[in-house]
Parts: structure tokens; sequence; C-alpha cells
């Protein structure tokens, strides 16, 4: 039973792997809930210890005369003096400005190994306002959070103008320093680290996804907080359009990390009786970042909608033969990846209308008859006949100017202010909010889906959503480009059930928790360069776990940045995502081949650990030396790489710690084949890695002490396999 607080209500305690949540629920007509504690797991609290927590967790009144003390919900208000960032912000012709929210009604369910769940209703029938309030803690401990703001007002009223609805949530403040990210094209996900100063530290979005420099997850800890140690806090929004992330710290002590959808001016008018719901906000606390991409992790595998079967090896053609198609030359790739063990073959963009190059066809989703006149079925059939999956490339909001679907129908394009605006790679943005537009599009991908046997859409997004105004009067339409995105594929998805979709866009700008409802991977970046994908590949695994992040093996000299790599660093830093090739293979030395054959097979051999362990980071102190891997769920089985991103300044560099493994049973440890390059570095290697028996240690001699990092030249890689022994 709920322990009753001092400030009236009721207080509630939810518990999940790990982490405490203590809601306050006050009394109807008081204000929405609260959060008194989200963090490490408190143990077992009676009543009275819940009373006592509240009371402690209470502020002080500051030394000012008007200093008030504020008690800090989900969705904080400006009349209730929280004179940060308020959740709300609208007004109706300049009025209703500064709601006060008094509860009306909660329902509270703790289903023990379930869900816990709040929902709580608030309104002002002054301003004409009824404020939602969700609260969630999974069986993983992540918690989440969304509002749903509704014009209350009578039908003569003026619309409500919604400039913005956030969410935050409290962090202690021992939280002294914050993680984000940003990035551009081709290196995605750099990692960026501030102190959490007094103040507000904001990153928007206005590009109309995700982005390229997005700031993926918004993290506060303890000073120095790393994979492994150190208290974390860290919130992400599950949008894929404008979105708004912040960190505010105020005079009076308060911290907290919130977010939201960011709505352009004018976007969203309710009329009476109009709601609109926020994206969901996701939070995560732990011990270490690990900790953190766990919750997310589980989370995300325990959904019904969750890829189930292995992730299928793919080849896509792009990098192979860009716009060049022929018949020939696909069907001979196809044929040598179906040698090489790969399990499905994309055909990526230059299929359709007169799409030879970059400048003309976006938005004639017909097979071209100049370049297929027999259309897509003699490539699509040999592809089934050597037993492999295929799969197409699509941009279906995109278009060119240069388009029969321009010419027709000039009016669906984006348009502000009269312009259509500048193009990006030559395309324009389609407006899915035209029903017409939005008709042209299902409809011309339903017939290929019917038309062809077709089991995988990677689904592209190459340009920004910049002066996105809806015809003929201009509105700016991101919000509901959004929403129209997700209905088409979500209807895609039911009209064809085991489709599955990937999320593209320019690489890695549409990699969100809004999205992964309705897709089955995300393109992490559009380089294929090992070095870069090193980091990229780490830290979009912040957020997801390998089998949702699609990692291909690219050709000896980067397209991107011009770098070369062996063929083992590339398919070693590949291996450990959904894998797949992109490389024209027709020139392949049968020795090379071969190799990448071995690498394939060991992937398939280690789907099962790589797309159902615990991923982990071994926090190596030398910045040249990475340490990750992935550790089974019973924790008898684990691989890690031990990966020279750059040279030492000392070497050797020293011991390579092993983490997450069970400190008490023993495993032996030794290289994993074919990852065993060491770059011709030395002559020796040190004695665990001589022979085939390595050396017996238990985990947590693995954990606490590690073992010494054999010599490996600056952008090579070693495997390293730890497999659980029965002793004696």
């Amino acid at each position: 039973m709920p322990a009753g607080s001092p400030g009236g209500g009721r207080l509630v305690h939810w518990r999940a792997a790990g982490v405490s949540v203590v809601l306050a629920t006050g009394p109807v007509g008081g204000l929405l809930p609260s959060i008194v504690h989200w963090g490490p797991d408190l143990g077992e609290l009676g009543d009275d210890d819940l009373a006592a927590l509240d009371v402690a967790a209470t502020p002080s009144v500051g030394d000012h005369p008007t200093d008030v003390v504020v008690r800090l919900t989900p969705l904080p208000e400006h009349a209730r003096g929280w004179v940060g960032r308020p959740g709300l912000e609208g007004s109706r012709a300049g009025r209703d400005w500064s709601p006060v929210l008094r509860l009306r009604s909660q329902e509270i369910t703790d289903p023990g190994a379930g869900t816990a769940r709040l929902v709580a209703t608030a309104d002002d029938p002054v301003a004409g306002l009824e404020a939602l309030l969700e609260l969630e803690l999974t069986p993983s401990g992540l918690l989440r959070a969304r509002a749903r703001v509704t014009n209350t007002a009578d039908d003569a009223a003026e619309p409500y103008r919604l400039d913005a609805l956030r969410l935050v949530l409290p962090v202690p403040p021992r939280a002294v320093e914050l993680l984000d990210f940003t990035g551009r094209h081709t290196m995605e996900r750099v990692p960026q680290r501030t102190p959490f100063a007094a103040g507000l530290h904001s990153r928007e979005v206005r590009t109309g996804r995700t982005g390229l420099d997005a700031v993926h997850l918004l993290c506060a800890g303890t000073a120095g907080f790393s994979s492994r140690s150190g208290e974390v806090w860290a919130v992400h929004l599950g949008w894929s359009g404008n979105q708004a992330h912040y960190a505010e710290r105020l005079h009076n002590g308060a911290r907290v990390l919130g977010a939201g959808e960011l709505l352009l001016s004018g976007e969203v008018e309710l009329p009476p009786g109009a709601s609109y719901t926020s994206p969901w906000l996701y939070a995560s606390h732990g011990q270490g970042l690990d900790a953190v991409a766990g919750r997310f992790h589980t989370w995300l595998r325990a959904r019904p909608t969750h890829p189930a079967r292995p992730r299928p090896v793919t080849l896509n053609t792009w990098e192979a033969v860009y716009f060049d198609h022929d018949l020939g030359r696909l069907t001979g790739l196809a044929e040598t990846a179906a040698r090489l063990g790969i399990e499905r073959f994309v055909l990526d963009d230059g299929w359709f209308g007169s799409r030879r190059d970059d400048t003309s066809g976006l938005g004639d989703w017909r097979v071209s008859a100049d370049v297929w006149p027999d259309g897509l079925h003699p490539l699509v059939d040999r592809v089934h006949e050597l037993g492999m999956e295929f799969g197409l490339w699509v941009e279906p909001e995109m278009v060119n100017l240069d388009s029969e679907l321009a010419r027709a129908h000039p009016e669906w394009l984006f348009s502000a202010g009269g312009r259509v605006g500048d193009p990006s790679r030559n395309q324009h943005v389609l407006d899915l909010a035209h029903p017409g537009a939005y008709e042209h599009v299902r409809s011309h991908l339903q017939a290929l889906l019917d038309e062809y046997d077709i089991a995988y859409l990677k689904w592209d997004h190459n340009r920004y959503l910049v002066d996105a105004g809806h015809t003929p009067h201009g509105e700016p339409g991101v919000h509901a480009q959004t929403l129209a995105t997700y209905r088409l594929l979500d209807e895609l998805r039911a009209a064809n059930p085991g489709l599955e979709i990937e999320s593209c866009a320019s690489g890695g700008g549409r990699v969100d928790l809004g999205i992964l409802q309705r897709t089955d991977r995300v393109w992490a970046s559009d380089t294929n360069d090992a070095l870069e994908r090193q980091g990229i590949q780490r830290w979009t695994g912040l957020l997801l776990p390998p089998e949702l992040v699609g990692t291909h093996v690219g050709p000896p000299r980067s397209h991107t940045t011009g770098r070369t790599h062996d063929l083992s660093f590339r398919a070693g830093t590949a291996l450990w995502g959904h894998m797949g090739v992109e490389w024209d293979l027709a020139d392949v030395p049968d020795g090379e081949l071969e190799e990448l054959a071995a690498w394939i097979a060991l992937h398939k051999q280690l789907r099962p650990l790589l797309h159902r362990g615990t991923v982990v980071d071994g926090d190596h102190p030398d910045p040249q030396v990475q340490v990750h891997g992935v550790v089974a769920p019973d924790r008898g089985d684990a691989l890690y790489a031990l990966v020279a991103v750059g040279r030492s300044v000392t070497w050797p560099p020293g011991p390579a710690r092993l983490p997450g493994l069970d400190p008490d049973r023993r495993y032996r440890v030794r290289l994993q084949p074919p990852g065993v390059d060491t770059g011709g570095a030395w002559p020796g290697l040190p004695p665990w890695c001589a022979g085939e028996d390595g050396v017996v240690l238990t985990g947590r001699t693995l954990a606490l002490a590690g073992l010494q990092v054999p010599p490996v030249h600056p952008e090579h890689l070693l495997l390293v396999r730890a497999t659980a022994v029965q002793d004696g």
C-alpha cells in the first residue's frame, strides 16, 4: 500500500532491475505527481521510510523573502514558481499562457514483474486546458514519460497555439558532468563532454529528422563517469523530426534533463476539443554507460516486434556499382555473394524512372524500362534461385524537380513563401501531408511489393526539411510530415507481414526510438571506413543492440575517407552488428574472397552470442586502445575485440580488462581466428596468445587484472574468446 505524503496524497515506490522511482502523488486539486527519487535501487521501503524520504528530499526555502519551495513535476509550471523552462508553453491569442494544472484523477498500476504505470490528468478550467501525464517503469529499469494537452475551451473560443510540450526528470547534485553527441555526414555520434554548469545546455534539431549531429542521448553523471564506472542518468526522445534536448541547472540547486518535440512557429494549433501528444521521453540510470545501454537493449529486445530470426548477412550494391545498373554485372555479383554465404541481396539507387544519376527521376517509383526492359524479374528470380532474399532501395519522402511527379504535381512539394527553396543533392521534399502525395507514394510502393517478392526496403532520407511549408499557404509542415511517415511505414508493414525496413538518412541521420518502432535496423553511417566505424558503432550501441545496426565490409580503400585497411580490420569491425558487404566483388582475388567467406561464416556462428548477449566496453586507460565485447546471457561465453585505433605513446599499452563475466567462474581465454592479424607488428605475442590452449583465469581476475594486450599495428584488431570451463 502506498505511503502517505506529508504534502497530501500518496507515495509510490517502483523497483525494477536495480532502479528505484519514488513518486509523490498529490490529492485531487493538487499538483501533478512529482518524482522524489529516480536512481539506484533503495531496497524495500515501508510506509514510514517513504514518508521520511519525502521529508528528507523536500528542499528548504532560500534566503530571499520571495523564495518558495517548488515541487518539480515532469511537466513543470511557471505559475507554481518554476523559473526554468516550463513544460507547457503556448497561448490563446496571448492569453492563457501560464496555466495552473490541478490534479483531477490518477490511476497507478504496479504489476510486480511487469511494467509499472501511472496515468494522471489535471486541468485548468480558466485556461481551458487539460493535461494527461503518463509514466512507466519497465522491467529493464527503463523509465518512460509522455504527456498530452487538450484544448477544453468551448467551441466559441480561439484555438490554443502550442509552442512546446516538454518533459523533465530530476537528477541529483552529484551529476556534475554532461555527455552528448555531435557529428556530420560519415562522422556520426561523436561524443562531447561539458561540465553541468549553471544555466541551460540546449541542443536543438531543426532539420526535420533526428540528425547526423543529433544529441542521441543526453547523459549527466558523476565526475569522470565511463563505460564501467560512475553513476549516470540519460534521456532520449523517441521522435524522428525536429526536437530539443536540454540540461538545466537553476540557482536553487535544481538540475533536470528534459526533451520535447521542437515545434515551428504556428505548427500546432489546437481548436476546441483537439489534443497534442508528446513523443515518449526515455530515461535510463545505471552504474556506468554499459548499464545505461543495457536497459535500452533489454527493453528493445523484449518488444513483440523485435526481429526474432537470425539477421541475414546482406550485400548492398551501392559501393559496387553505384548508378551503373547492368543485369549481367549484378547477377554476377549475386552469384559471388551466394558463394560467400551472403543471405540477402539489396539493389540500391538507380533502378527506377530516369534515375541514371542523382539529378532526376526521384519520386517516379516505377522500374525503368530503359535499364530493366523485363522489369526486375530476371534479377529477383536469380537472387531467389541462389537462396538469397531480395531487397530494394527507396527514398519515398523525396523528389527531383526533373521527374514526372514534380512536373505533374508541383503543389505536393514543400514550399514556404511561394518558393521551392534550395535543393540538396538535387532533390526536394514531397509533402506527405497532402493526401494525394501520400497515396501516390503508398500505392507505388505497394505495387512494387505486390509484383516482386521483396523482403526488405532500404528507406533513405537525403535532404533536410528546411523551408518546409505546406502548400498552398506555406504553414510549417515538419510535425505533420513526421506523423505521415510513421503512418506510411505502419500501413506498409501491416499490409506486408514479414517485410523488413531499414532506416537510412544520409547514413545515420534517423536513429531514434520513434523510427525504430517501425523499422528493423538502422544504417549507422554512409562511411564503411573501419576506423571511423569503430567510434560510430560504439556510440550507436549506447542506444541500440548490435542486431539493429547495419555494419558492412567495404572495399580496401574507403570512398568516404580515402583510408586503406586490411580485410581483417574491415571485417573484424563489421562483425559486431547486422553484418553485410558493400564492395565490388568482381575483381577481388580468390584468397581475399576465401578470407571474407571465413569472416561471414564466423559471424553466422556467433550470431546467437552477438545478437542476444550483453554489450560491454573495457575502459582501457590508453585512448589508442579500445576494448569491447559481448557476453552471453548465461555468461558462459564471450567475445572481445582488442582494437588499436592509433599508436600508443607507451608500449606495451598495459593489460586489457575483460568485463561482464561471472566473477566466480573460470574461463579459457584465447585468440579467436580469423581475427588474429596483428599487421605484422612484432615477432612475438604475450604468452597467453601462444598455442590453442590460451590461459585459464577467473572472471574476476579478467575483469580486475586483465591480460596483456598483444602488439598490434594501428588500425588492426584481435578477437579474443572467453569460454567457461568446468573445474577439475
